[in-house]
């Protein structure tokens, strides 16, 4: 890998292949090497793609997917949990492609997927103090998911709905439904495998980020709730945990993908919207829960997204 132009610690990366099914990280390499002709897909990612995001995050993770469908008749799911405006959209593209030339069928999903419809939304998200539509822990059909996810596991039909963040003029809405039957699932979700935090670390989270009473308040909620989604992460066989070294600069990557998608689409959120959303982002759970997810791979990235990290988390 010499060649390549990457900023992470090989050391610590090749016990990542390795724990993953190669030899070492050379052999690795060289399989990945002998697949080029299938590596570059131009409508999802082009040469402007860094060589580390290739190599030292959706190849190892390709590689993980590759080795559960080769080596294990149950049926596995992936987790990538990450922050808005990772990119873990474009990678999920990228993978589901990818797949398709490996002879093997990846989707990839998103727990946004499982919004709320539109009037069980209103009320879920009623009183909440940042006014937002979406986002926070509660918000899902948690119900639904752990089913459909369940259900995939028993029989390998997938049949889950689609949101569209576009609809009801940035509100959001469900879209359509997804029919598929994939080998393998992936599933992303910005707080995907955070666990509830101890009173302890809520107290600390709230002298840091000087909460208002409404939003202390509103934020035990969001605690609540996210015991509900236990279930849920106890069918995700392993998470990636793709982090960056800073949790501000998600609001930079979050505000450019609004713009982007209000270039493609004509509606996104703007203005005190995407400030308020911003903030719900920001305060709605403790910083610290997401130093403790229980991750396969943790993967470190710098402000501008390049890859600084990649290891395993066990």
């Amino acid at each position: 890998m010499e060649d390549l132009d990457i900023n992470f610690s090989l050391d610590k990366f090749e016990k990542l292949i390795i724990d993953i099914g190669w030899e070492s990280s050379e052999d690795w390499f060289n399989f990945w090497n002998n697949q080029k002709n299938i590596l570059s897909i131009d409508q999802y990612w082009n040469n402007k793609v860094n060589d580390d995001w290739i190599w030292g995050l959706a190849l190892p993770l390709l590689s993980q997917a590759y080795i559960f469908q080769k080596k294990f008749s149950d049926r596995k799911i992936i987790g990538i949990s990450a922050l808005p405006g990772t990119g873990k959209t474009t990678l999920g593209k990228w993978l589901e492609a990818i797949s398709l030339k490996l002879n093997f069928k990846i989707s990839v999903i998103s727990i946004d997927d499982f919004y709320l419809p539109s009037d069980e939304m209103k009320l879920a998200i009623k009183n909440n103090p940042w006014n937002v539509s979406r986002g926070f822990p509660g918000s899902h059909s948690i119900k639904l998911m752990h089913e459909k996810l369940l259900n995939w596991k028993k029989n390998g039909e997938l049949n889950v709905p689609v949101f569209d963040k576009s609809l009801r003029n940035g509100l959001g809405d469900r879209s359509h439904w997804r029919l598929d039957n994939p080998e393998l699932l992936i599933i992303e979700g910005w707080f995907l495998g955070i666990e509830p935090s101890s009173s302890d670390v809520n107290h600390q989270h709230i002298i840091s980020a000087e909460l208002s009473p409404q939003e202390s308040s509103y934020i035990g909620n969001i605690q609540s709730n996210l015991n509900k989604y236990l279930d849920v992460w106890s069918l995700i066989d392993n998470i990636w945990h793709l982090k960056p070294l800073k949790f501000e600069y998600m609001n930079t990557w979050k505000t450019n993908q609004e713009k982007e998608m209000l270039l493609q689409k004509g509606n996104a959120l703007k203005d005190v919207k995407l400030n308020n959303f911003l903030r719900m982002l920001n305060v709605s759970i403790p910083h610290k829960s997401f130093d403790v997810i229980n991750s396969y791979a943790l993967l470190l990235i710098d402000q501008e997204r390049n890859l600084l990290e990649t290891r395993l988390n066990l």
